[in-house]
């Protein structure tokens, strides 16, 4: 396997269940040994497209491989874990019951690594998964996905049940694992201003279809947020992704248009400040979701 093969690509994939289509014609490739970020709003096919990499749904139109390989013809690709949204553990086992499980049904398996991980998240091995606060049961499954000691890790929503401080230990665990290890993690959420501290690469659906897919700082870079006078805008159609007018100003957000135009006030956006002028475009915009 060569260094520059993408951990994910994807070349016109779709998926449609009878006439709706949760993806359509997405394009794209996400770097190996990266933190990528998949946002979009609901309905957008984001657990789709991570059902697809999983291998629990086959693509209707196009492709998408993990690592080079097709998933779904053994189940999951060889080294890939994934965490669901509903991340099913068995009520009544106890912690240590899951990580024997683990360890039985894992050709890898690291069972100090799950030890340590169990301790940093605070839970007692002793008691049972359905005692666990739901915060508690996501750090458990994150536990059983990385002592598996995969290349890749998809996750769904991992930051939904937790508070921030396990929000942020979290993170600074799949950080960890990325820098120590090489790991891959692909994950989506709906918090985006957490995701620019942990993400290094941004895939953005909307409508089904892929909108963004690069490296964050660089997507960032190309954007910014010019503040003028209102009236006739002074940029080309082609660069303006959104218009906020106001009675006595307007706040632009561009994309590739350079900043110093005379009368303009020009600062680099976050992250969130791009995401969302794009899903507002596209929430309000009729045309279709080039990939």
């Amino acid at each position: 396997m060569s260094v520059t093969t993408p951990a994910v690509a994807a070349d016109g994939l779709g998926v449609r269940f009878g006439r709706t289509h949760a993806l359509r014609d997405c394009t794209f490739a996400l770097p190996s040994g990266r933190i990528s970020a998949l946002v979009g709003p609901n309905g957008a096919g984001k657990t789709t497209l991570m059902h697809v990499a999983a291998g629990l749904l086959s693509p209707t139109a196009g492709s998408l491989t993990v690592w080079g390989e097709t998933p779904g013809t053994y189940g999951a690709p060889e080294g890939m874990a994934f965490v669901s949204q509903a991340k099913p553990l068995y009520k009544r086992f106890t912690v240590t019951d899951m990580m024997r499980v683990g360890r039985k049904l894992n050709t890898r398996w690291d069972t100090d690594l799950a030890d340590k991980l169990v301790a940093e998240a605070g839970i007692d091995p002793a008691r049972r998964v359905g005692a666990l606060s739901a915060g508690q049961r996501t750090r458990v499954a994150l536990v059983l996905a990385l002592a598996r000691r995969p290349r890749l890790v998809v996750l769904d929503e991992p930051f939904a049940d937790l508070d921030p401080l396990a929000r942020t230990d979290t993170m600074k665990v799949l950080m960890r694992a990325t820098a120590d290890d090489g790991l891959t993690v692909l994950l989506s959420s709906h918090v985006i201003a957490e995701l620019e501290d942990i993400c290094d690469h941004l895939l953005l659906t909307a409508r089904g279809g892929v909108h963004l897919d690069g490296d964050i700082d660089t997507i960032v870079d190309e954007h910014h947020i010019a503040v003028g006078p209102a009236g006739a805008l002074p940029f080309t159609p082609d660069a303006v992704v959104e218009v906020l007018p106001a009675p006595r100003q307007t706040t632009v957000m561009l994309r590739g248009a350079a900043p110093g135009t005379p009368g303009w006030e020009f600062t680099r956006p976050r992250l969130e400040d791009v995401v969302m002028a794009h899903l507002r475009r596209m929430s309000t915009d009729g045309r279709e979701v080039a990939a």
